[in-house]
């Protein structure tokens, strides 16, 4: 199984790099975009089951209203068919056309926001520096090496992390804030996790649907993930923050730190995104990107509803002071033991 990760980040870039076309035979119509979004999420979306949803009880509810239609009102058609998807609760199924992207926010509507970056800014990355996706200082009176990863777009290497660990030499221990991180390229998950483990280690398993049925899908094939090519790995304790807008990539990257040596999750339940992406086309031009692939934790849980923390802690929007931080700082100065090495 060592190329099995190697094998979901080709297919990552293979199922979000091209647009596949539907091979099916409704006119660019109202009604002949519905049916082909409809079918195409029909047969190869794949959380109907885990989230209960009774799609065809969508697509009743549906027709009439895309019937109702206008010929040639593309906006409202556009937003009829959004309307259709959102009701996956799923914020990796968008219609992408030349005027607007669909957009889910169910996911997170409701939750307490437990970011604010102005207090951040201000108060904890005082004197930043940044390397790769990664802003960083110490806090604490430094005690305590603080990183930011607001995306995983960009790249926090293996080299960017020495740099940054070799500043926190004389710190107690590391906080990785991945609080509204919306995910990016989930290698780039992968190799900033890395640095924190010790060796090879199963931290999940992915399935991709095989069939039309809402159940057909691969075996469980296993993710895993190889400790970092540093010469020497951190050792010391380590805290994840999340919130429920860390998603997608930033959401398996939690799920993964549950596995690394000496670490803690704390803020609130993550946003999920479980599920890779694919694309397809419709009559009319739109493109629509749904998850395709699920994804799993080493204890084969589906991440898609987000991870739950260790530690939950909430923050008070009305004051200066980030109490996920503070109480992340505390966490790490009551399990220090005294251990230096790297």
């Amino acid at each position: 199984m060592a190329n099995v990760r190697l094998y979901i980040v080709l297919l990552l870039i293979v199922c979000t790099a091209c647009t596949h076309r539907f091979d099916g035979v409704e006119d660019n119509t109202p009604i002949g975009n519905m049916e082909c979004l409809w079918r195409t999420l029909d047969d190869k979306y794949c959380y109907f089951e885990e989230k209960s949803i009774d799609w065809q009880k969508v697509h009743d509810e549906y027709v009439p209203k895309v019937k109702s239609v206008r010929s040639g009102d593309y906006l409202a058609l556009f937003d009829t068919l959004a309307n259709m998807v959102n009701s996956l609760n799923d914020g990796h199924v968008n219609i992408y056309s030349n005027f607007d992207i669909s957009r889910c926010d169910s996911w997170y509507a409701g939750y307490p926001k437990n970011w604010d970056w102005e207090v951040v800014k201000n108060y904890y990355l005082t004197d930043y520096r940044i390397a790769g996706g990664a802003y960083y200082n110490t806090i604490a009176d430094g005690q305590v090496g603080y990183i930011y990863v607001g995306s995983f777009e960009q790249v926090v290497s293996a080299n960017n992390m020495a740099y940054i660990l070799r500043s926190f030499k004389d710190c107690k221990g590391v906080i990785v804030d991945v609080r509204d991180n919306g995910g990016g390229d989930l290698e780039n998950a992968y190799q900033l996790a890395a640095t924190f483990f010790r060796q090879d280690t199963t931290v999940g398993y992915w399935q991709h649907k095989n069939g039309r049925g809402h159940n057909d899908f691969s075996s469980l094939e296993p993710q895993q993930l190889r400790k970092s090519k540093m010469p020497s790995t951190w050792l010391r304790p380590v805290v994840v923050l999340c919130n429920r807008k860390t998603y997608s990539a930033a959401n398996f990257f939690v799920s993964i730190m549950r596995y690394a040596y000496n670490s803690a999750i704390m803020g609130g339940v993550s946003g999920g995104g479980g599920g890779m992406p694919l694309s397809y086309e419709l009559p009319n031009g739109w493109t629509v990107r749904f998850s395709s692939i699920r994804m799993f934790d080493a204890s084969k849980n589906s991440i898609e509803p987000g991870i739950s923390p260790d530690v939950f802690v909430e923050d008070d929007p009305q004051t200066n002071q980030d109490e996920i931080i503070d109480a992340a700082v505390q966490v790490i100065k009551k399990c220090y033991k005294n251990d230096t090495s790297h």
